[in-house]
């Protein structure tokens, strides 16, 4: 009987625990599953504020770091080193850029997307090098895909 009472006091507990933050592992590599060159395999994550973002330098010669420009307001900007993994937390709400920055112009690039996507139009309004630029058009254009199924 004790440990019936011991349980049912212990429930409200366990209840009142928050959920875990999410980790997401995003790969660099040099060639895709697709057979793309260069490349952030997954290109587009959606995650919640407080989750992390796990860079994985998988193939050498390849770091992660933010885009000028394509961080929400109070966002801090980050650079990881080469062929090192990074691990970042997103706190603020909003749309990220992401790129390698020696295949930047090749189009090694990813969007971040966290709850809701405050900056979006300006992360849009941003210029890129090369194929970066048709890059982040697909990976906005899947975004925005991924939006209308959920509406």
């Amino acid at each position: 009987m004790s440990r019936l009472i011991a349980s049912a006091l212990a429930l409200p507990l366990l209840l009142a625990v928050p959920a875990a933050a999410a980790e997401v592992e995003v790969h660099a590599l040099n060639r895709g599953g697709n057979g793309a060159m260069m490349v952030f395999e997954p290109a587009l994550v959606r995650i919640q504020p407080g989750d992390t973002v796990r860079f994985v330098a998988t193939d050498k010669g390849h770091n992660a770091e933010s885009v000028p420009g394509m961080l929400p307001d109070g966002a801090e900007a980050f650079a990881g080193r080469m062929n090192e993994t990074i691990t970042i937390t997103f706190d603020k709400p909003g749309v990220y850029g992401i790129r390698c920055k020696p295949h930047y112009g090749m189009g090694m690039v990813a969007l971040v997307a966290v709850g809701a996507l405050e900056n979006e139009a300006a992360a849009r309004g941003v210029g890129h090098p090369g194929r970066a630029k048709q890059v982040f058009g697909q990976l906005f254009g899947a975004l925005d895909g991924q939006l209308a199924a959920v509406k």
